[in-house]
């Protein structure tokens, strides 16, 4: 047995992430996510959107969810389920039009609940604006095969990391921003880059084709002369 959330919390403050991120990463509201580190389950919908939220934000800080999944279901789910019904003597029709009414009301919640899911599942998807095409990402078609030779490339793999880019410095304009899955790589034809990596060690930078450190701060300052 073990803290569910006191071990979900050490492990987000030790990689330096903050809720904004982890919300970013595993589409799971900010609010819902500090619920599952005070273990205020009580605050989130049910043991199917609690077990697949402790599932996805475990995953996502490199985890094994399902220990996490297990540990609730023994804890929460596992007594409930064997506790018998009291029942009690009703009268034969009465019974079979409270059973009607309450199966037309749960079919009703049911697609309800399906339709809330949806809505919210598009606009995590499609809500925010398209990332914007910009000179430098992802090598662009006018690039020639000389400039991507000579340019960076950024390839997560070990695992995922959340990643920011932006042009000359940290204050420059930004190219990316998001989350470069494990092995998944994208290059910049620029080579005056600012990075900065959520999770270092998980990731691979090389310039020109050749590989250089990522310091253990994740944030990396690319240069011509680098």
């Amino acid at each position: 047995m073990f803290d569910i959330g006191s071990s979900l919390r050490e492990a987000r403050t030790r990689q330096g992430l903050d809720f904004n991120e982890m919300e970013f990463r595993t589409k799971v509201r900010a609010k819902y996510l500090r619920a599952l580190e005070a273990e205020q389950f009580d605050q989130l919908p049910g043991h199917t959107y609690i077990k697949g939220f402790l599932r996805t934000y475990a995953d996502s800080l490199g985890m094994d969810g399902q220990l996490y999944v297990d540990e609730y279901n023994s804890r929460y789910v596992a007594g409930e389920e064997e506790q018998p019904l009291r029942t009690r003597r009703v009268p034969t029709q009465n019974r079979r039009q409270r059973q009607h009414r309450e199966s037309r009301l749960v079919a009703i919640a049911v697609t309800a609940i399906v339709l809330l899911t949806a809505l919210v599942i598009a606009a995590w998807k499609f809500g925010g604006p398209a990332e914007p095409r910009v000179q430098g990402v992802n090598v662009p078609a006018a690039a020639t095969p000389a400039a991507v030779a000579r340019g960076v490339s950024v390839t997560a793999t070990k695992g995922a990391s959340f990643m920011e880019v932006r042009a000359g410095s940290a204050a420059g304009k930004p190219l990316y921003r998001g989350t470069l899955e494990r092995g998944q790589t994208k290059r910049f034809a620029e080579r005056r880059l600012s990075l900065t990596l959520a999770s270092p060690r998980n990731v691979v930078v090389r310039v020109a084709g050749a590989r250089v450190k990522v310091p253990a701060s994740g944030r990396l300052r690319i240069s011509p002369g680098s």
